[in-house]
């Protein structure tokens, strides 16, 4: 099958992880007879210094043309040290999730076993984590009315949302449930704020149409504590825009190593999948950075055009990586492999999946190739 997918390298380490996630997606081509065809656009700070544009519209124009979209990271110090600064790299991607109507974003989290011990909490606790976030991306206090008194002593921030705006929400979120454990828990503050208690109005009515899927409501400041004391109680969680943003970085954490989390961000007609991690300056060129969040989320890319089967030998092939200790500093401060060298590693494993844990263990020690 034939796919155009954007890539959207963007700023700081994001062209190296992207690099590493198309050679993967380029050995999954060649193992299944599929054809990937990219267009490599800007955003961020490198388009503003390109065109001025932290968005240009040939990106805009590509990404509406293609079937999904691979995307590094966003942010230049010269810009985040600068908060005066009109025109910012961030802009470029909220204005891209509004062109795009992107109002879903998915994240999920996983406690690899090998990596229990890189957690700051303990692995009784988290063993065994497997949670899916559904964070709706494009309404509340983030997009609503924004005042500042004349005298500049009052500030306003208004958040909406719409039954319509929930309820698109609502499906996937069940949707994902079904093929996950059955269980959906909405978060909201519906003891305070008028829109949480629409939030938790609308999806016990939607919850009707999912008769096999187990409905329970939890106050945010709750489930940020659950997070920690119990994360295993949760399957689906369903939240609006600021709940979600700050849940699903408090998350991150569990799996000992925001280099492992991929998402997604989904409209009707377009998704982009992109690792959480920022744009990381500090290590941009070093060869340090670790790819396998960028690689999990093009995994997640050939979930969504329906190739179920190459997404799970990537993922076997991410597990692999970090049974055997092939990952990046981060992650293995002992005994670490180049950002490049575990992309290679998951390469030759798609390539050669009946490989014994032996070959494996001797990859890269001076050769380019199992041997």
């Amino acid at each position: 099958m034939k796919f155009n997918i954007t890539v959207i390298p963007g700023d700081g380490i994001g062209p190296e992880v992207i690099d590493q996630a198309k050679k993967v997606l380029e050995a999954i081509s060649e193992e299944y007879d599929h054809t990937f065809v990219y267009d490599e656009v800007l955003m961020g700070a490198c388009a503003i210094d390109k065109t001025g544009n932290p968005l240009p519209d040939k990106t805009i124009t590509s990404c509406k043309k293609s079937d999904a979209i691979l995307f590094g990271a966003i942010g230049d110090p010269k810009y985040d040290n600068d908060p005066s600064a009109k025109v910012r790299p961030e802009q470029g991607l909220l204005k891209l999730r509004k062109e795009l109507g992107l109002f879903c974003n998915v994240r999920p989290v996983s406690a690899y076993d090998a990596l229990l011990k890189n957690s700051p909490l303990k692995e009784e606790i988290i063993k065994g984590t497997d949670i899916t976030i559904y964070r709706e991306l494009t309404g509340g206090i983030y997009f609503g009315i924004k005042e500042l008194s004349d005298d500049g002593k009052i500030a306003f921030d208004g958040c909406s949302y719409s039954v319509e705006e929930i309820e698109r929400m609502g499906h996937l979120a069940f949707k994902a449930a079904q093929n996950r454990r059955k269980k959906l828990t909405l978060v909201d503050k519906a003891n305070v704020l008028e829109t949480s208690r629409l939030w938790r109005k609308t999806i016990t009515n939607l919850s009707k149409e999912y008769p096999d899927v187990e409905v329970d409501t939890m106050f945010v400041d709750n489930a940020a504590m659950q997070l920690i004391l119990n994360p295993k109680q949760f399957d689906v969680i369903l939240t609006g825009n600021l709940f979600g943003d700050i849940l699903s970085d408090e998350a991150s954490v569990i799996g000992g190593s925001i280099g492992l989390l991929a998402s997604a961000s989904i409209g009707v007609d377009n998704a982009l999948f992109e690792p959480i991690h920022g744009s990381f300056p500090q290590a941009k060129g070093k060869d340090i950075a670790n790819p396998l969040a960028s690689i999990l989320s093009a995994a997640m890319l050939l979930q969504h055009l329906g190739l179920h089967k190459e997404a799970k030998v990537i993922e076997k092939a991410v597990q692999k990586s970090l049974e055997l200790g092939i990952c990046t500093q981060d992650i293995n401060k002992e005994n670490n492999f180049t950002t490049s060298k575990v992309g290679d590693f998951i390469v030759d494993y798609i390539h050669n999946q009946e490989d014994s844990n032996v070959n494996f263990k001797n990859i890269f020690m001076g050769q380019s190739t199992i041997i």
